[in-house]
Parts: structure tokens; sequence; C-alpha cells
């Protein structure tokens, strides 16, 4: 395999066990995931199904299955139908079991920034996983610690984004951050994205954030409807550890930190959130024919009138 990004050394060679993992109640899957089966068989390759997964299946597979937690360490490879946040998913959960292994992620929408296959690319994408020539992108991922009285009490691995929002009705939050060298600025916002370059085209792109090619070793720092104009995203190194602490008063409401959009939970006063370049980081198989600025173009209809 190849890579677009950095070299992709742990992708796999060869393929003996493929993982299927399909977006909850996504029936529109079901015939493909009897296809996609067959396919590998054919190939000598064992499908491997998501539990949930084996369940649409038409056929009533009976393919070996196991947990979406338990997958990633039994696979070389995980074919992901639904769109971004399946795939997100998936992404924390591969990069918790330490094993770099790829994602092939299908869309069953419009095409998504991570979910760039569709499904009438599949077998093509997929063909060239097993010839070894599929380009691989190693996407950065961020590691988000959260400390209350000093002590940790919480730890994360995500793909997109770490958000800090407010209550939906509240007013708006103060927020502290500091880098490794020092305050970076106090922020009264709707609340503030940290983002890495993946996850630029996410809520941080919405949010009025800066894209950032995923080629680029940075993370980006946005705040969500700030009070003040002059607090505008920023740009850093991804080498930077980013500290966030909410100020939170006895009439103030709760404050909320939110893990690529996947789980979360609200803050207390005195709590600080560190969030790093994360040791981990994630094997994507680019669509065969289809350029990271094609996707731009075509998500967000540049040169359209």
């Amino acid at each position: 395999m190849t890579s677009s990004t950095q070299p992709s050394g742990s992708a796999p060679r060869h393929l003996s066990r493929v993982g299927i993992v399909a977006k909850h109640g996504l029936r529109a899957a079901s015939d493909h995931l009897d296809s996609l089966a067959a396919w590998l068989r054919e190939r000598r390759i064992e499908a491997v199904f998501e539990t949930e997964t084996a369940a649409l299946a038409r056929s009533g597979t009976a393919a070996k299955t196991h947990s979406r937690d338990e997958i990633p360490r039994h696979v070389d490879l995980i074919v992901v139908m639904g769109g971004d946040g399946t795939l997100l998913s998936m992404a924390t959960r591969i990069a918790l079991t330490g094993r770099d292994v790829p994602i092939l992620g299908v869309n069953f929408g419009s095409l998504g920034f991570l979910t760039e296959i569709r499904i009438d690319e599949l077998y093509v994408a997929l063909q060239s996983v097993v010839d070894g020539t599929a380009t691989i992108d190693r996407r950065s991922m961020l590691a988000a610690d959260a400390y209350r009285s000093r002590e940790r009490f919480d730890s994360r691995i995500v793909l997109n984004d770490v958000v800090f929002t407010k209550a939906a009705l509240s007013r708006i939050i103060e927020l502290s951050i500091t880098v490794s060298t020092g305050l970076l600025t106090k922020v009264k916002a709707d609340g503030l994205i940290i983002a890495s370059a993946t996850g630029s085209t996410a809520y941080n792109l919405a949010a009025g954030g800066p894209i950032v090619h995923p080629r680029v070793d940075a993370i980006a720092i946005t705040p969500i409807a700030p009070h003040t104009l002059t607090n505008r995203p920023i740009v850093i190194p991804d080498s930077e550890t980013i500290e966030v602490r909410p100020h939170i008063d006895a009439t103030a409401d709760e404050i909320f930190v939110t893990y690529d959009g996947q789980a979360g939970y609200p803050l207390q006063q005195g709590d600080m959130v560190s969030v790093r370049k994360a040791e981990r980081s994630l094997l994507l198989v680019k669509a065969p024919a289809r350029s990271y600025f094609e996707v731009l173009r075509e998500k967000l209809k540049w040169g359209e009138r």
C-alpha cells in the first residue's frame, strides 16, 4: 500500500480477516453485506461481522462476530458502512486497541469527508487493498485527559475534535486556554472547539474555523460565537499541549465537554482538560480516484453558481 501522508508501514501486506461494521439499523446495507461477505470468501478472506451488523444481513450470516469494541483486535481491515459518525466511533475503538487497523469507509448518503468511498466504488477500493496498491492516509488523532482536584478522571482518543459548549439556554461561558508556552487567551463565547487537521472540516468548519489539510501537523482552536469579535480561530503546531479550564460560578449553567460528538459530560469549577496530539494515528483507505481537494469541492460546492 502507498500513503499520501506518511509511510503506512503498519498497514497489512496480506488480508486474512476483514471486519464489517454498519451504522446502527442501516437496512439499506443489508444486501451489500451479503455480497461483500461472498466477495471476500471468493478470495479466501474471512469476513468478521460486528454483532449488530450481522443481524442486518439478509442471509442471517453464520460468519464469526465480535462486538464493536472487540472487532479491531481480530481483523486486518475494517469496512465501515454508514457515515462519518460511524467511522469516528470505530477510529476511537481502534486507537484504544493499540493496533494499526486501516478503515475503508463507505458512505450511504451524501459523500462524507471521511467515508468518501461510494457503494459503487467499494469493490474497486477493496481490490486495491487486496493487491497492496491502495493509497492509505495516516491521520493524526487527539488525546484528551480530564482532571479534577489534580486527579485524572477521564482519558479519550478522538479523531476530529474536543468541544466545550454551554447548556442550551444558558448565557455565554468563560474558558481559560493555555498552551505549552503559557496563557493563550481567556474567551467568552458559546463554546470552544479544539480540532485536529482531519476534524477541521467538521464542527470547526461550521463554526467558521479554518480548513487544515490533513498533511499539516497542526491543531485548530476555534471559539463558537465569541462575545468579543477579536477572539478569532488560531492554528498552532500539534507539538503543543492545550489546557482548557472552565470558569463556573454558583449561578452559571453547566459547561459540557464532548468528544467527536459521540460522548461527553459536564465540567465543574476547578476541572482542567488537557488536549494534545495522540501517539496513535488512524489509517484511512482513500477513494481510488478522488483527491482531498475533489472531496472539498464536492462537499462545499466550490465553483458552483
